[in-house]
């Protein structure tokens, strides 16, 4: 009674009060505030499981990195600088690009000036070991064509839409490649595993090593201002609600 928690993937965070089963809780050390601790949970643990399960980054790795200046995009590439892998991150406008770039991504591409594939091969010309995805419609095809062929297509979100159903025959014809659509619900399905991916993060933070960028606090009640700020591009980090 009376500890600082966090949890994530348990439906109903819109509310002043929410139930939750007792195996996802996880206490918040005294130097993790609330606002950081909402976005540790999700965005922290999407970044460590996409870089330590889906796709283990090792050190030559190289990763292209979708979105890099949103919440999960700079966790992301931080860590995944972490693992000694090579970061190419699209991003939309220049002041993103200095937040990716910050965060440790080796390039920058702007896609608003840049085709972001033939940036890709030619900062890459054997193609990278995965793509990190969560644009989805907008981006996914030309994503095939940056991997080197048995290359790693991981596409963890869908903001510009859902993907089209695609053939198996095109993973073949682009170098037998793979492709999957992960979810923090299936790499958290044990308090173990929470645990284990969540004393990572508070171990990073504790050091300086990981940094977490809330830039966007609106009031519960402005909860349709957030979502009209997220459709709109125009957020960077993490995005809290607050009472």
């Amino acid at each position: 009674m009376g500890d600082r928690v966090a949890y994530a993937m348990t439906q109903g965070s819109y509310a002043e009060y929410a139930a939750v089963p007792a195996w996802k809780l996880v206490k918040l050390p005294d130097n993790v505030d609330f606002k950081l601790g909402a976005a540790i949970m999700l965005q922290g643990m999407t970044a460590h499981y996409l870089t330590h399960s889906t796709f283990p980054l090792k050190r030559g790795h190289k990763a292209l990195v979708h979105a890099g200046a949103g919440g999960v995009g700079l966790l992301l590439t931080q860590v995944a600088k972490k693992l000694g892998a090579t970061v190419y991150a699209t991003v939309g406008s220049d002041a993103k690009a200095e937040l990716a770039h910050a965060a440790g991504a080796d390039e920058t591409i702007i896609y608003s000036k840049l085709e972001f594939e033939s940036e890709v091969k030619r900062l890459a010309p054997g193609g990278v070991d995965v793509v990190y995805d969560s644009v989805g419609a907008s981006t996914f095809e030309k994503s095939l064509n940056c991997l080197r062929p048995r290359g790693y297509m991981v596409l963890y979100g869908h903001s510009s839409g859902p993907v089209a159903p695609i053939d198996p025959g095109v993973l073949v014809a682009k170098g037998s490649l793979f492709f999957t659509r992960p979810s923090l619900v299936h790499y958290a399905t044990t308090r173990d595993e929470i645990l284990s991916r969540t004393s990572d993060l508070f171990r990073w933070m504790q050091a300086g090593e990981l940094k977490f960028k809330v830039d966007h606090v609106f009031p519960l009640a402005e909860a349709a201002k957030a979502h009209e700020a997220l459709a709109g591009r125009r957020t960077t980090g993490k995005v809290v609600l607050m009472l």
